[in-house]
């Protein structure tokens, strides 16, 4: 398999899934759908699995890194303020959509069927569930929002105790050095996961599911569309003076894996990869990257819910009001933390419903077609959390232009460790 890239490899996983998946459900292969889900289900769960230590290492590190970076304080400031300017725009076009296309007008589904997730969200619930009540419950359950609140509070102690807290920095850093390896090695095997993911998927659903929401996801896979490739490239063009085609060059191959994975932040080592080859300083892109992945979320916690509000309520016969599509874009702004950069937006959509006082069974509506929204909405969270630092490090100046534009889609994915030459003794 080296001998092909490593998208060709994506690209083949996708098409064998597909094809394994239609021959399931064609010929009800119980084993064989019960295969794709295992495989598919083991890639999930081995990226999870390097979450918390993920997690919270990087975020340590990236702002003990900021100690390092002139203008600290201003480039953060600078990287939340385009956080929120693009979540803004992103909801805009998903409110925009859902205006335009009326998804939820004549579908024709068992409402009384449906019944709320397992996992929901209110701001209360949001606001509590920040601080943990026992930092080690945070990793054991795999919290990501405690881990992400633990990181900042433990690395920005780090950043001003200075030197005596080196040591406990520098073990953070081998710790994520040794997870981001073994991560890698998980990241090889995303042709064989998109053969499990997809396959499944396929065999599962097929078209008889989507039929009924396929106006819905549609104009879900049209609005992340619209924001991946035309305003991410009009930002870069217009505010960042930059060739989106470029950028797009380097950092596809962090959006395919994302699109196959559907997790931030298993993406995050090939993102922040991305990011470096774009000419991005490593200390800022070591501190913007991470952050990013645990709260820039434009496809789940703007583009989704946007819509997906939008649908509930015309399904459950609920007129929306322009204070309605305000709260919104407020609660997409401003609560996008809570995806956490993990598989799916049930918490986010959650939150938004039950902001606007819509039924939380809507949310049930969706479930099943929900792992075959999130690979777009995935893809373009990758693309944000690689796009805003780009613009601000070209905004500040410090964006290295020449490996921007030379920048390619060659060894982005882990190459092998060249074997040391020997040092000859003498004799």
């Amino acid at each position: 398999m080296r001998k092909f890239p490593f998208s060709v490899q994506i690209l083949l996983g996708l098409v064998l899934g597909v094809t394994l998946g239609f021959l399931a459900r064609a010929n009800d292969l119980s084993w064989l759908a019960s295969t794709l889900d295992t495989v598919g289900g083991l890639f999930v769960q081995l990226l999870k699995l390097a979450v918390p230590p993920l997690v919270f290492t990087a975020i340590v590190v990236s702002v003990v890194s900021l100690r390092g970076v002139a203008n600290a304080a201003r480039l953060a400031l600078k990287t939340l303020l385009w956080f929120g300017v693009t979540a803004l725009i992103a909801v805009g076009i998903g409110i925009g959509l859902g205006l335009l296309t009326d998804p939820g007008r004549g579908v024709t589904l068992d409402v009384g069927g449906a019944a709320p997730p397992k996992a929901t969200g209110s701001w209360t619930d949001f606001l509590t569930g920040i601080v943990p009540t026992n930092p080690v419950g945070a990793f054991v359950e795999g919290n990501v929002l405690q881990i992400v609140f633990l990181a900042l509070v433990v690395g920005a102690a780090a950043l001003l105790v200075g030197d005596a807290a080196e040591p406990f920095v520098a073990l953070n850093r081998s710790l994520l050095a040794i997870v981001q390896k073994a991560l890698w090695w998980v990241i090889r095997l995303a042709p064989i996961g998109t053969l499990g993911l997809i396959g499944h998927a396929v065999a599962s659903y097929g078209w008889d599911l989507l039929a009924p929401l396929a106006k819905f996801t549609t104009a879900v896979y049209v609005g992340c569309a619209i924001v991946l490739f035309v305003v991410y490239p009009l930002l870069l063009a217009v505010a960042g003076r930059l060739n989106p085609l470029r950028f797009f060059a380097g950092a596809w191959p962090a959006i395919e894996l994302a699109f196959v994975s559907r997790s931030s932040v298993g993406t995050m080592p090939v993102t922040q990869r991305s990011v470096e080859r774009l000419g991005v300083p490593r200390d800022y892109a070591s501190f913007a990257v991470p952050f990013g992945a645990t709260t820039k979320m434009d496809g789940c916690a703007a583009i989704y819910p946007a819509l997906a509000a939008i649908f509930v309520a015309q399904v459950f016969g609920v007129d929306l009001g322009v204070g309605d599509y305000l709260l919104i874009a407020f609660v997409s702004v401003v609560g996008s933390a809570a995806t956490a950069g993990l598989t799916g937006a049930i918490v986010m959509l959650t939150l938004t419903l039950s902001t606007l006082g819509l039924p939380l069974a809507g949310a049930g509506l969706l479930l099943a077609i929900d792992p075959i929204l999130d690979m777009i909405r995935t893809a373009t969270n990758v693309a944000g959390q690689a796009v805003v630092p780009t613009i601000v490090a070209a905004r500040e100046g410090t964006l290295d232009r020449a490996a921007y534009n030379s920048a390619g889609r060659r060894d982005l994915i882990e190459p092998a460790t060249p074997t040391p030459t020997p040092t000859p003794v003498p004799a």
